[in-house]
């Protein structure tokens, strides 16, 4: 599916999908703290309320009603108070519960937390860990082999705490085998599921590490590198076509087998007390890869609406609603005055500034890689944006194909990028100057001498740098070959290569030939993100 990213939600309410794994309940009691106890030196929280929510696999299953997706949630809760909070806490979120099992003698996985004006003090764990007994365990795999050939895609949410038995794993792998789905595991021992047949996985950090077999590294810089450098042993080790590895207040890096790695962006946060961010970001995922988005587009999605959840309070969902907004209001969009203000902010903060330009009339995966390498030069990337007629002069009267207001939504899509401005002049000469990059950077079609700004740059102290080119990303060849497709009989295109606005929609009542469909998000490109930028002026 070739679509932007808010009309990638339109499908979410039509997919079903199974989540498998242990079922927890998040209490959260509250209260203040206004004196210190005399047996020890720890505050006095004098309780005033208790919320509970789904917690591990039942956050995942929440988190997927949320976004709008038909929910089957097979799991395991004791028969005991908190297990029956966690199934009230489920039908609040609207997620069934006929395939939670109730086994006596087994105590509900708890995690509880105690705030004190709005702090947490401590958190405190309970519930049974071993595996599941024998009767429970054949129960899961009846109700497994009856939900499967019902869903377009499953979740294993597996924490090592004896849901996933070594049977249940075994049948899962057989059902793969014969019918295979979307299959996305977020589990403590990823290498467990090596032969199951995964479509992706979703380690953080520490689990990446610890299946490399390498020690931990405190700094940004420092982890991004390592885990760029262990990319495809993380694809051999696991078997998976997908490992999009989530770095907390760092965003994700996606490896994906036969492309390079993609990454995305979090936006600082000052918030402590969310929680089950991964759940979302699982389950934004796995319905985006189910609904046939791109890997890119999936992960931007999945990214998003974890940056939803982190800055709410404790264990949430996000909805298919607040997604929405999020992904149509986050406008990067500046003007040149603000954007000038915005960059003189980021040099105060010692904040390194990249800069790269162009026209960017129909996004490829050769923009998309070549955007997330200009971003990986610094802190901050801001990107300039032809206009209209700034496009037509350098391009011809045929181009844009898409209008500036299209061009900077696709763009605003991208987790990379962080500002966008767009201009009117034939170079960005005077952005430049407002903006004072210390990294300029143009493709690799591009040489020192041929860019006039680049002494501009210099001048202020800034660098240029030019990434490396790739054949056949560009532009100017899909136009080419949208046209070779399009020809009308005698060799005229119907097409008139005038920008399309939202005001142009054809009349649909009759057959319209040689109308390209040009879509307006990252989603747009047709798979990974592998090619530099465009050629010509589109680089810009």
């Amino acid at each position: 599916m070739n679509a932007d990213l808010p009309t990638l939600l339109e499908a979410f309410p039509d997919l079903r999908v199974a989540v498998v794994g242990e079922a927890m309940l998040d209490s959260y009691l509250a209260g203040s703290a206004e004196r210190l106890c005399r047996e020890a030196p720890v505050p006095i929280v004098t309780l005033g309320g208790r919320t509970d929510a789904p917690g591990g696999a039942a956050n995942t299953a929440a988190n997927l009603r949320a976004l709008g997706a038909r929910v089957s949630f097979l799991s395991v809760v004791g028969a005991d108070e908190s297990g029956a909070r966690v199934l009230a806490a489920l039908e609040r979120a609207g997620v069934p519960t006929e395939d939670v099992l109730e086994a006596r003698g087994r105590r509900t996985l708890t995690k509880t937390r105690v705030l004190a004006e709005g702090q947490m003090v401590v958190r405190f764990d309970e519930g049974d860990q071993g595996p599941v007994d024998a009767d429970i365990e054949d129960r899961l795999i009846e109700r497994l082999t009856s939900l499967y050939h019902r869903c377009q895609a499953i979740i294993v949410s597996d924490y090592g705490y004896g849901v996933l038995t070594p049977r249940l794993q075994a049948v899962l792998q057989e059902l793969q085998a014969r019918l295979p789905r979307v299959l996305v595991v977020d589990a403590r021992d990823l290498a467990g599921y090596r032969r199951v047949g995964v479509t992706a996985v979703k380690p953080n950090y520490a689990e990446a590490v610890r299946l490399l077999g390498e020690l931990p590294h405190a700094g940004v810089r420092e982890r991004v590198a390592q885990v760029a450098a262990g990319g495809e042993r993380l694809l051999e080790l696991t078997n998976a076509r997908i490992v999009a590895l989530t770095l907390d207040t760092d965003g994700s890096i996606v490896f994906e087998r036969g492309r390079p790695a993609y990454r995305t962006y979090a936006r600082p946060t000052s918030h402590s007390r969310a929680a089950g961010a991964g759940d979302t970001y699982v389950s934004a995922l796995a319905l985006a890869l189910a609904a046939g988005a791109t890997t890119p587009a999936a992960a931007e999605l999945a990214a998003a609406a974890a940056a939803i959840v982190v800055a709410k309070d404790g264990t949430s969902t996000c909805s298919r609603r607040d997604l929405r907004e999020h992904l149509l209001a986050g406008d990067k969009a500046l003007g040149p005055e603000r954007v000038a203000e915005r960059a003189a902010f980021y040099h105060r903060l010692g904040r390194r500034i990249v800069f790269t330009n162009g026209c960017f009339d129909i996004l490829h995966r050769g923009h998309i890689t070549y955007l997330n390498r200009a971003k990986a030069l610094g802190d901050v990337l801001v990107v300039g944006v032809n206009s209209d007629a700034g496009v037509q002069r350098l391009k011809g009267p045929d181009r844009p194909i898409n209008a500036l207001e299209d061009r900077l939504q696709v763009l605003s899509a991208l987790s990379c990028i962080d500002h966008i401005v767009a201009f009117d002049e034939d170079t960005p000469v005077e952005l430049i100057r407002a903006i004072r990059p210390d990294v300029y950077v143009k493709g690799g079609d591009y040489t020192r001498e041929r860019l006039p700004e680049a002494s501009v740059v210099e001048a202020l102290g800034g660098e240029v740098q030019i990434l490396p080119y790739v054949e056949d990303r560009s532009t100017t060849n899909v136009i080419a070959r949208v046209r070779a497709k399009h020809d009308d009989g005698d060799g005229r295109r119907a097409w008139d290569g005038r920008p399309r606005r939202r005001d142009d929609a054809p009349d649909r009542s009759r057959p319209v030939h040689g109308e390209p469909v040009v879509r307006r998000a990252a989603a747009a490109s047709s798979g990974g993100a592998p090619g530099g930028a465009d050629r010509g002026t589109e680089a810009r």
